[in-house]
């Protein structure tokens, strides 16, 4: 894989280079409200630019038709990417329409412009491969070189990510380069002992990951929505709590491979629950109970791992080598039911390991909570594409950057 400093070397200056960027920030009311994804490609973005290229940013931003939706504009995006450029970027309203070629055309040598949002025209996303390649060839008129910097995208076989490689001379950005080599070291050569924590809600997005977890770690730690499936996979009642019943039997074939193999199945001793789902928007207080994780009530339902719980999953990483975290302990939104999260990174925090906060909720949860980011071994920008790649899968946009 050809490396953005191998493409800095052999100069760029006055080549239009299309940068695939993962700029699919969370917005509220257009709003940008975590802005890590926009920070995280910057070190491509300026390296370019700095060298005299032409930058053409491009990303997707949520789940539009097909067709252009205001709600899913990547202006903000751009204009907040202009704030930490501290340089004018310019921003084209459609994908290769006539305000994208005119304002690429228009870029001088070190500028730096955002294309609208790629996932406005039906190509991008497209399964039929001459309508996806249609689209490639049509962004590719607007461009010299190719750099992949989407971590975020890479599980996904779309046009910008999957053909666009294809039709222009390409190269890894920074961000890529970094997400694989961190990637490896969770793969090849772990140091150990290898502890991973999951949550989030639903266990069927996790499961293949465990079924190769189950093999390579040393320590699972299970929280979220998930483990309800797990509590009553082990014959406990779960009350309202979100269950996934027809994964039972699979999560009941997991615990007996756990056991088979030695590696460690943690799961709560105790959870804070309510009969009702909190307010996420005014966070009124709650007033959760505290119960055992096999004594719940039946009319309550789960939302955050126990103080009991805390304690021991704080135990269970302190003596980790290498931690790889994925999704959060409970409904981190929420004030009342934020704290298995925050024991759960503050662990991290505290810990020697090699510590990977595996994207999506987790790293929303590490800036909405506090933490400060340095302070773990690194967080992806993808938690998609981090899992896929620990399942064993080949990513389609890294297999397209292969030469």
């Amino acid at each position: 894989m050809k490396t953005i400093d191998e493409l800095l070397a052999e100069g760029v200056a006055g080549k239009r280079v299309f940068v695939r960027a993962d700029l699919n920030v969370p917005l509220d009311d257009g709003a940008i409200t975590d802005d890590g994804r926009i920070r995280a490609v910057l070190p491509t973005v300026e390296a370019l630019a700095d060298a005299g290229a032409k930058v053409v940013v491009a990303s997707h931003l949520g789940r539009p038709k097909g067709a252009p939706d205001p709600a899913f504009s990547l202006a903000p995006a751009a204009s907040r990417l202009g704030e930490l450029l501290g340089a004018p970027v310019a921003f084209a309203t459609d994908t290769v329409g006539e305000s994208a070629k005119s304002t690429v055309a228009s870029l001088a040598d070190g500028a730096v412009a955002v294309i609208e949002n790629l996932r406005f025209n039906a190509g991008e996303t497209s399964k039929d491969d001459a309508e996806r390649g249609d689209f490639a060839d049509r962004l590719a008129e607007l461009a010299d070189v190719y750099v992949g910097d989407g971590f975020g995208a890479v599980h996904r076989k779309h046009a910008s990510v999957y053909d666009l490689p294809s039709r222009l001379p390409h190269a890894a950005g920074f961000l890529i380069a970094t997400e694989v080599g961190v990637l490896k070291k969770l793969t090849e050569d772990v140091e150990r002992p290898y502890v991973v924590a999951l949550g989030g809600s639903k266990v069927s997005d996790k499961l293949a990951v465990i079924d190769q977890l189950l093999g390579k770690a040393d320590r699972l730690l299970i929280g979220g929505g998930m483990v309800f499936t797990f509590l009553k996979a082990k014959g406990y009642e779960v009350g309202a709590s979100l269950l996934q019943e027809d994964q039972i039997p699979v999560v009941q074939e997991y615990i007996e491979r756990a056991e088979k193999t030695g590696v460690e199945l943690v799961l709560p001793v105790d959870v804070l629950t309510s009969t009702d789902f909190p307010d996420l928007k005014t966070k009124a207080p709650a007033h959760p109970n505290t119960v055992a994780a096999d004594a719940m009530p039946g009319d309550q339902l789960g939302l955050d791992i126990g103080p009991e719980t805390r304690k021991l999953y704080a135990s269970k990483l302190a003596d980790a080598a290498t931690v790889f975290w994925n999704g959060p302990m409970g409904v981190f939104e929420h004030p009342d039911y934020a704290e298995g999260t925050k024991a759960v990174a503050q662990a991290l925090v505290d810990s020697p390991a090699f510590t990977v906060v595996g994207g999506g909720d987790s790293a929303a949860a590490v800036r909405l909570l506090g933490f400060d980011e340095n302070a773990f071994g690194h967080i992806s920008t993808g938690g998609g594409a981090s899992l896929e790649y620990l399942e064993g899968k080949t990513l389609p946009g890294l297999a397209a950057l292969e030469d």
